[in-house]
C-alpha cells in the first residue's frame, strides 16, 4: 500500500517538477536561435523608410512588382505569424516593394487589416537597386526572383544580425522561411520567433539581476 501511494505521489507531483526543469535548463542552455548572417543593412537608410531594424525583432520580406501573386503568402504570414506575435512590443513586420506598387500595396493592406490591426505591418517602397543591394546583405543561397520577390522571410534581431537554423532537418542551413507552406510556418518559423523572443526577456532579467546585486 505505502508503494502504491509514493508511485502515485510521484507521478502527481515529482515527475511535472521535473519536467519543468527540463523544459527550463533547455531555453537557458539551448534556446539561442543561430546568427547566420552578421550586420545586416538597416532598412532605414532605405527608400522610403520610417522604421528601422534596431532594437527590434522584425521578419523581412520580398513581395516584389506583382502582388497578386504574393497576397496568398502575406495572407498565411498575417494569419499565422503576425496575428500571434504583434502585441510584443518589440516585434514588427518590415516588406520591401518595388516604387510603383503604392496602389497594390494600399489594396493588399486593407484586404489584410479586416483581420488583425495592422499598426505593425511596415512596407518600404524602394527602387530596384536599393532592394537588390539589401537583400545581398543577407547573404543568403536563396535568390529574388525577376520581379524582386521571393516567397520567403527571414528573421532580423535587434542588432541586425540574421538568425535561422544551422541545422535543420530538411534544409541543413535555413537561411528563411516559405511563406507559402503553413506547415512550415507553424513547425519552424513560429518555434523560431518564440525561441528569439526568449532569448530577449531572459537577456532582460539577467540585466536587471545584475544590477540590482
Amino acid at each position: 500500500m505505502q508503494v502504491k501511494k509514493f508511485v502515485v505521489l510521484t507521478v502527481l507531483f515529482i515527475l511535472p517538477i521535473v519536467a519543468y526543469l527540463f523544459f527550463a535548463s533547455g531555453v537557458n542552455n539551448f534556446g539561442k536561435l543561430p546568427i547566420l548572417t552578421n550586420g545586416v543593412d538597416d532598412v532605414a537608410h532605405i527608400g522610403t523608410a520610417k522604421v528601422s531594424f534596431k532594437d527590434k525583432i522584425t521578419v523581412v520580406g520580398f513581395l516584389g512588382k506583382n502582388l497578386d501573386n504574393k497576397a496568398g503568402n502575406a495572407f498565411n504570414l498575417n494569419q499565422k505569424i503576425y496575428k500571434r506575435f504583434y502585441k510584443f512590443k518589440d516585434f514588427q513586420f518590415v516588406m520591401l516593394v518595388p516604387k510603383g506598387t503604392e496602389d497594390m500595396v494600399a489594396s493588399l493592406e486593407s484586404e489584410l487589416g479586416h483581420l488583425v490591426d495592422m499598426k505593425k505591418w511596415n512596407f518600404v517602397f524602394a527602387d530596384d537597386a536599393q532592394i537588390t543591394d539589401f537583400f545581398a546583405s543577407l547573404k543568403t543561397d536563396i535568390s529574388l526572383d525577376e520581379n524582386l520577390g521571393t516567397p520567403y522571410v527571414f528573421i532580423i534581431d535587434k542588432d541586425l544580425n540574421l538568425r535561422g537554423r544551422e541545422n535543420d532537418e530538411d534544409d541543413g542551413t535555413k537561411y528563411g522561411f516559405d511563406s507559402t507552406s503553413v506547415a512550415e510556418l507553424n513547425n519552424k518559423m513560429e518555434d523560431d520567433i518564440k525561441i528569439i523572443l526568449a532569448e530577449y526577456r531572459l537577456a532582460l532579467k539577467k540585466n536587471n539581476a545584475d544590477r540590482a546585486k
